[in-house]
Order: C-alpha cells, then structure tokens, then sequence
C-alpha cells in the first residue's frame, strides 16, 4: 500500500488529506487560531464539583469549563496534584528531581471525585477530546507523551508492549530493553512501530520524551491557571509520528515554512525517509492537482455512490449515524445472494473508509443488503474488521443481527468532519442546488460503459449546450467523445439539447427512443 501526505495551507489554516493508493482516507483541517487539540497539556483550575454525575468542570481558559469525569482521574491523580504543586512553588534552580519524586498511593476505582478534587485545587490537564458543538473540552488526568515507538506515562513504573506485536519474543525483547533504559516514575508503553527497533533507537525516542517532560515541568514553574503547558504537535507531524512507515513514499506541501518544518521532522525522526518530501509550486491548486477536491464532493454527500452502480445512504442524528445500503440497477449475475455478497464486500469497504474520513463516532448502524448463507455473513464480518484494522479510533464490530443489521461502535476524538457538497446552480440563479459538476463527465462515461456492455448501439447522448461544447472541446481526435468512442471501439453520436439544464443529459438508442438509466 502507497501512503501519500498533501498538505494545503492557506490563510486560514492548513488542510491535510491522506491518500492510500490514491485514495483519500483522511481529511484533518488545523485553523490558524486552532486551541485545545487533543493531546495539549493545561494547567487547569478546578471551578465545580458535581456529586451526582462525580465530575468536575475545570477552567482551562476556554469559554466553558471543560469535563472531568472521576473515570479520567488516573488511579496516580494524587500523585499528579502534589507534582503540580511542587512544580509550580518550586524556585531552585535545578527544580524537582522527578526520579526521587515520592509516588502517592493509587486512588481506588469507585471513589469519589471530592475526595480526590475537595479544595478545588489548580491540576495539571491534558485534552482528551476538542470542544464539539456547545460542550467544552473533555479531560484526562492520565498524562500521557506519545513518541515514535514508545508512550510514556508519568507516575508508574509499568512496561507494557502492544498487542499487535504478535511474536512472543520480539515482545519479551522489547519489554527487556525498555525496562533496562527507562528512567525510574515513567511508564512506557511501547508501540507497533517499535517492532525491531534496537535499543539505540528505542533510548533515543525515550531520552526525547523524557525531555519534554522536564519541560513540562518548567512551564509549570510560577505558572498561573489557566494556561496552557504544552501544545501537542502539528496536524501534519502527529500523523506521521503515528503512521510513517515503509508504506509512506511521498509528502507534498505547499507552503515553505511548513515544508522546512516537516522535511525537519522527518530528518530527525526517519533520516532515511527526508527525501519524500517536496515542495509543490505548480501554479494550481495542489488539492485539484492531486485529485483530492474531485474525492472530496463525492464522498461527503448524503449519497456515495460504488463502483459496481451499488450506492450509500448516509444519515445523521446526535449520537447515530445510520448507513443504508443499495444494490443499484448493474447487478449482472443470476445469483442473487451471490450479487449480495459482493455489494456488501464493496460496500463494507467504503463504510470503513467513510467511518475514517467524516470521523463519525458514537453508534454506527449499517443495513446490508439481505443475505440467507451463515458463511456470508461471517466473512462479511470478518472483512469488515479486516477493513476497520488502519483505522486509529477505537472501534468495536458487533456481528450481522437477524434482521441484517451491523454494529459499529467509535470514538470520535473531534468535531464530526461535514462538508457540503452542493453547488449553487447557474441555470435558477442560486434558488436551487445540483449534484457536483465535477463529477459529471465520469458520470457519463459510467453510464455509457455500461449501456454499451449491455449490447446498446449506435447510442446518441444528448447534454446541455455548455457540456456539448466541453465534451467537443480540443482537436477532433482529442476531443472528450473521442476518446470514448476509441476506448469503447463504437461511435456514439453527440448532440446538444437547449432545454436541458446544466447537469441534464440523456441517452437515445437507434430508433430514438430514451434509454431509462
């Protein structure tokens, strides 16, 4: 699999899409004047106790006050309250030696949050989720610095080793080399990408975050809350923390400042990979260069239509997000469980790429297409996994109920990512919308592909003057229907209609008569 990263930055943020094999399976937005992004760290001030739901609202400088549920806290909050306090009091100049830092005792797992928060005292915070529609922003205590290849957790002293690395060896491996070269109150976690690693590059990602969180420490010195401690890294830099591999061979950017930075990044990080960065300076647009705005208005719709004529419908409420799934009118096959399989195969594909790109989060529930065999049904399930495994939310598949409906559990950790994929028509004056122009031409050459695998001939299409003329545009032998009628190796006749609007088009066969599509 090809990984491709396209960074567009204009004046009001950076946009970052993507791309596996050519198509788009992320799309993050970072505004100019971004706050509190996932992962950010703040010295937080306790405002409210809430008893009843063991919360607490902690004022973090954002226009509400920010949720902190008991659950949050880390079983070393106590630990982390007197760290706080010590940092922010402490005036020597060579600070709190953390490595002689006292360590509380755990707080237990039912407890409660005023026994924990009762004087409302100033709590070092890190953002578990962005701020979404009127809710603030979602908190943990349990402070948490991602490296390239292994996580630290401040507080504990505890190795764990990712699951996805299945080999027991290479697990015991990694585990005895942490364990020897990490410093005494961190916790590491050590991440799928560490997998073969030596031990110099393991030390090295360690030494880095043990260093920011020295600064953490010092930003906390005489700090007043609220106020933020330290700011999680770029959009573009957190993802290729979490996803740089072999897989990736090229990042574009349009914009020098942010290319010096990631081509620095990448230097420090991967010194083999500094050379898939470039800079893009082509004179269009780098998302229409790409192909990315085309992938853009025809994945974010209502409707999102498949390769095989089969179609989505996706619908939204608050905390459920519904998918319907259609076969469409090309089934080819007899077969009809057959047809079934292979719509919802190609179907649960794009649910999991949909899932990824909108970031939809909460309850997911997808109404495949009827099938009566178990063995379908389970390899549909078993796919459906296989295609959720790239994605990095938390994520649960529950097995096809009987009434044909799939289970999707996921966290979303941002606003739900929703454009609009409309455009004002030019042929009302902006009183009505259209499906996206951009999509038209393949449309039609879809429609035509198909009319002609089904025995149609001597086929006239029919199109508005305007497409007449972009379909006609170019030398005669280089013109749109042209090319159509080489690559189909049959003439179809071309013509304009007056009437028809903009994206109007139709089909007749020999003896004029429309063909229904």
């Amino acid at each position: 699999m090809n990984k491709e990263l396209i960074i567009n930055a204009a004046p009001q943020g950076v946009e970052i899409a993507l791309l596996e094999d050519r198509k788009l399976v992320e799309l993050h937005s970072e505004k100019t004047d971004a706050r509190f992004a996932v992962g950010d760290l703040y010295l937080g001030k306790v405002k409210k106790l809430i008893p009843g739901l063991n919360a607490a609202f902690v004022d973090v400088g954002f226009e509400k006050d920010a949720f902190l549920h008991y659950t949050d806290l880390s079983p070393y909050a106590k630990s982390l309250l007197k760290f706080t306090a010590l940092s922010m009091s402490d005036t020597s100049e060579a600070g709190l030696d953390f490595g002689k830092f006292e360590i509380e005792p755990e707080i237990i797992k039912t407890g409660k949050i005023n026994e924990v928060l009762g004087g409302k005292p100033n709590i070092l915070v890190q953002i578990l989720k962005e701020p979404i529609a009127a809710k603030g922003p979602r908190l943990s205590c349990e402070i948490s610095l991602p490296g390239r290849f292994v996580v630290i957790t401040p507080f504990n002293n505890i190795v764990a080793v990712s699951r996805k690395i299945h080999s027991s060896e290479e697990r015991k491996r990694l585990q005895k080399i942490v364990e020897a070269i990490k410093s005494k109150n961190f916790g590491v976690i050590v991440r799928t990408a560490a997998e073969g690693k030596n031990t110099a590059e393991l030390h090295e990602d360690l030494s880095a975050l043990v260093e920011m969180w020295k600064s953490i420490q010092r930003n906390l010195k005489g700090a007043v809350a609220p106020t933020r401690v330290l700011s999680e890294q770029t959009k573009a830099n957190s993802i290729l923390r979490d996803l740089l591999n072999e897989d990736f061979n090229k990042i574009v950017v349009n914009d020098r400042t942010i290319y010096t930075d990631t081509k620095n990044y990448i230097q420090r990080i991967a010194p083999e990979k500094a050379d898939i960065v470039s800079f893009y300076q082509n004179g269009s647009p780098i998302f229409d260069s790409f192909g990315i705005t085309k992938q853009v208005k025809s994945s974010f719709g209502k409707t999102v239509n498949l390769n095989s004529g089969a179609y989505l419908i996706i619908e939204h409420t608050e905390a459920l997000h519904v998918i319907d799934i259609n076969s469409g009118y090309k089934s080819v096959s007899n077969n009809q469980e057959q047809n079934a399989l292979e719509t919802n195969l190609e179907a649960a594909d794009e649910i999991a790429r949909q899932l990824r790109l909108r970031d939809l989060g909460g309850i997911i529930v997808a109404d495949f297409i009827d099938m009566k065999l178990p063995e379908n049904k389970r390899k549909l399930m078993e796919k459906m996994e296989e295609f959720m495994a790239p994605d990095r939310a938390k994520h649960a598949v529950l097995p096809i109920s009987k009434f044909g409906l799939m289970q999707i559990t996921r966290q979303r950790m941002k606003p739900e990512m929703n454009i609009n994929t409309l455009e004002v028509c030019p042929s009302c004056k902006g009183t009505g919308k259209i499906t996206s122009t951009i999509l038209l031409e393949d449309d039609i050459e879809k429609n035509l592909s198909y009319l002609i695998t089904h025995k149609h001939h001597n086929l006239k299409l029919v199109v508005n003057p305007i497409m007449f003329a972009y379909l006609k545009r170019g030398w005669p032998w280089a013109t749109r229907i042209a090319k159509w009628n080489k690559k189909f190796k049959q003439k179809t006749r071309l013509e304009e209609g007056a009437n028809y609007h903009l994206t109007e088009y139709k089909f007749f066969d020999q003896h004029d008569e429309e063909i229904k599509l």
